[in-house]
């Protein structure tokens, strides 16, 4: 019989690499939220809190990623709500659930993670990295950094409790990771935000560059008819499923991708409760997949997503995305996402993308249509980014196969900018805002992360 030890070292990947650093690199999809029945909840008329199995959801670890393998993911991150005392659950439930979980679903790569209490903001996705110090890692960050860990409710509700936090992590090895999830979900209106302000959000990333590497551009909770991805102010939807910080052209994320900051978009599942079971989440996979180019082995995912070579999707509108960026003459290299290429400022630059459709029909039994794509350029660092869009339809687009491709020629900014990359189902322009009882597979988009652009290297 396994170990826990062992299990975890089997889960670590091989740390060789090959010469060729895309060799056996693919399309792998994955979601890093997902929640189990160690999203416990409490029975506080006790002293400390009592923690209650299945509280937030009833599915063990093992379900969940049955459910992913069944929905076509090669990985996913067990994600569970912390709380008062709950660190213990996660070293002494959560963890050997996950080993469990490994080994009765092996076909998908499973971190540990849980979803953090953002001291002074809200949640993130906390992903460490497979071995033999993941357990440690985890729970020693949970319990002496999570918001929600101390018996004493705001105790740890400040900035520089986070910054300690985010400090912490930086200097462990491996790394881990973190993403914010449902960024604008406390807003109050476009523009005006809750618990996670843009101005956080940089803070954050430039205290620790290399682990809170982005956020969730799609959140889950999206199978409600009500409010879709859980965005309960009519003022502040989702549009098109996806945060309002991701589809603004020019707004938050657009600032700090013009900004050069390297800060990238997912999308996840944030399931709990699946509909069929009267919940408002589709399982992992069913719905929103991140795609990482990477070999399937879980150091190079997790590269992948350090690295911002991914896009989210919603529906599987897609499965595959290649976003080039070159000087139009071909001199000088090829930037794809995540990568910076230099073109000289006003210098005729040639933007490519790819995407592909799946062969096969999404988890309702459909092949969406895709009606359009568009290729989003900003430049504008320190100030209101300056922005031009194009977009293309089938009559724009040349079709090779179940690939589709087109190619602007502009020039390139001068200073610094950067190119992403966005798609639909549907006819808007840009995506609409959320309403009450519309159906989330009629609304589909994929948003790709950022190429950008500098006139000259880096020293």
């Amino acid at each position: 019989m396994h170990t826990p030890l062992l299990l975890a070292l089997l889960a670590a990947p091989a740390t060789a690499s090959p010469a060729d650093p895309d060799a056996g690199r693919d399309w792998q999809p994955g979601d890093h939220h997902v929640h189990s029945e160690w999203s416990v909840d409490w029975d506080r008329s006790t002293t400390p809190p009592t923690p209650i199995r299945g509280g937030d959801s009833t599915y063990t670890r093992s379900h969940n990623a049955g459910r992913a393998r069944h929905f076509g993911l090669r990985w996913m991150v067990h994600t569970d709500h912390g709380g008062p005392g709950h660190s213990a659950v996660t070293r002494d439930h959560a963890y050997p659930a996950l080993l469990q979980a490994r080994q009765d679903v092996p076909e998908v790569i499973q971190f540990n993670g849980m979803e953090f209490d953002v001291p002074a903001g809200e949640h993130a996705s906390l992903i460490i990295a497979p071995g033999a110090r993941e357990a440690e890692q985890l729970v020693t960050i949970e319990r002496d950094y999570s918001r929600g860990e101390p018996l004493q409710e705001g105790s740890r509700d400040t900035h520089q409790h986070m910054l300690d936090a985010l400090a912490h992590m930086r200097g462990l090895s491996p790394l881990p990771l973190m993403l914010i999830n449902h960024p604008s979900r406390t807003a109050t209106g476009a523009g005006q935000w809750g618990e996670v302000e843009p101005a956080e959000l940089n803070a954050w990333h430039a205290a620790a560059p290399q682990v809170l590497v982005g956020m969730e551009g799609a959140p889950g909770h999206q199978a409600t008819r009500t409010e879709r991805g859980l965005y309960r102010n009519a003022a502040a939807p989702t549009f098109g499923g996806f945060d309002q910080m991701t589809t603004q052209v020019g707004g938050v994320w657009d600032q700090m991708l013009a900004d050069g900051t390297r800060f990238w978009i997912t999308a996840s599942s944030d399931s709990h409760v699946n509909q069929r079971d009267g919940g408002s989440d589709f399982d992992p996979g069913e719905y929103s997949k991140t795609y990482v180019w990477a070999r399937p082995e879980a150091d190079d995912i997790l590269g992948g997503v350090r690295g911002g070579r991914m896009f989210a999707v919603t529906g599987d509108l897609i499965d595959a995305l290649e976003l080039t960026v070159q000087a139009a003459d071909g001199s000088g290299g090829v930037g794809r996402m995540g990568e910076r290429v230099v073109v000289a400022a006003g210098k005729p630059m040639r933007v490519q993308l790819r995407v592909r459709k799946p062969e096969s029909p999404n988890a309702i039994g459909q092949h969406p249509a895709l009606r359009q794509l568009q290729l989003i350029v900003g430049s504008g660092s320190g100030q209101s980014p300056q922005m031009q869009t194009r977009r293309f339809t089938a009559k724009d687009w040349k079709q090779e196969g179940a690939w589709y491709r087109v190619t602007w020629t502009l020039p390139a900014p001068e200073g610094s900018g950067f190119v992403r990359a966005r798609g639909s189902s549907t006819d808007e322009p840009t995506p609409l805002a959320d309403i009450k009882g519309e159906d989330p597979w009629q609304d589909l988009w994929f948003h790709s992360n950022p190429v950008f652009i500098g006139n000259t290297a880096l020293p």
